[in-house]
């Protein structure tokens, strides 16, 4: 069980893409003089979820939640639930569109190094799993996190609907494995793990399972069903975004040719499925990616 906690204005079509409306997150708060937090109230209600459901988590943070909501990292980490990184500023190290890097692999080594001391500094945790922001990755990234101290990546989606990688993914499958160096395939001789995310395995194709915007567009049943078949081959993963569930409107802001359906179905629909998803595993452990990867 994971969370990706970000705001409204971290996603690709507002900030820190190629496509992007602002270039960045500092260029968007020199411009923005609105209210922007619509991510603390629904991440408190997230945490109220798991507390009824009994579920420990790990929650992929952007880094700078630290400087913008404060306190909200601590109270996630009081609660109990494990504590990613999800990057400094929610940045796509990989352009989405040619998946040629944004970033040299010593300009990203050093934004991982701020990420991660900026939440450790935080929660009182050694953080060491990453999931990408976007899950735009490529295989010199796990490179770099493994240089800077990550045990294991959640970011690797094989499916058949999009690729968000810069390799084939043909040998990659649902279940945890070593990816080997400057590639995320199967085989690596070293000690980063990385934990791929679910796929529905149908004669059409392998349909994506691993929750977030998913579940709100495919609906609850088809995830599942993506879940409980990967969980079949072995350990498996599945997030949802606080925002995803959040009741608020957010600002007509972004790029949203590029994602015109991104918020479809988010609030309170979003939230029934995921508390029927959660509730229905049985006698599958709910625990964070941390105990899994061990």
């Amino acid at each position: 069980m994971s969370v990706d906690v970000e705001d409204w204005y971290h996603v690709p079509a507002v900030t820190g893409s190629s496509f992007s409306e602002f270039e960045n997150v500092h260029e968007f708060f020199a411009y923005w003089d609105e209210e922007y937090d619509y991510l603390t109230e629904p991440t408190h209600r997230t945490l109220e979820i798991l507390d009824e459901l009994g579920v420990r988590a790990t929650f992929f943070v952007v880094a700078d939640v630290v400087d913008n909501y404060p306190g909200l990292v601590e109270t996630i980490a009081d609660h109990g639930h494990e504590i990613g990184c999800h990057g400094l500023h929610h940045e796509c190290v990989i352009n989405p569109d040619t998946k040629e890097p944004r970033f040299t692999p010593e300009e990203y080594r050093e934004i991982l190094r701020t990420a991660k001391a900026k939440l450790e500094d935080a929660s009182g945790q050694e953080v060491v799993g990453f999931r990408a922001p976007g899950a735009y990755i490529g295989g010199w990234v796990i490179d770099v996190l493994d240089d800077v101290g990550f045990e294991y990546d959640s970011s690797v989606a094989r499916n058949s609907l999009y690729n968000k990688t810069d390799q084939d993914l043909d040998a990659v499958g649902t279940t945890p494995y070593t990816p080997k160096e400057n590639a995320l395939d199967p085989g690596g001789d070293r000690d980063i793990i990385e934990l791929p995310w679910p796929y529905w395995d149908t004669p059409f194709g392998k349909i994506p399972a691993g929750g977030g915007p998913l579940i709100r567009l495919f609906g609850r049943r088809i995830v599942q069903r993506g879940i409980e078949q990967s969980l079949a081959r072995g350990d498996s993963v599945f997030y949802f975004h606080p925002i995803d569930i959040a009741r608020a409107d957010f600002p007509n802001v972004g790029n949203m040719t590029r994602r015109p359906a991104y918020w479809l179905f988010k609030g309170e629909r979003t939230e029934k499925r995921v508390r029927t998803l959660l509730s229905s595993m049985g006698d599958n452990v709910l625990t964070d990616c941390q105990t899994i990867c061990k």
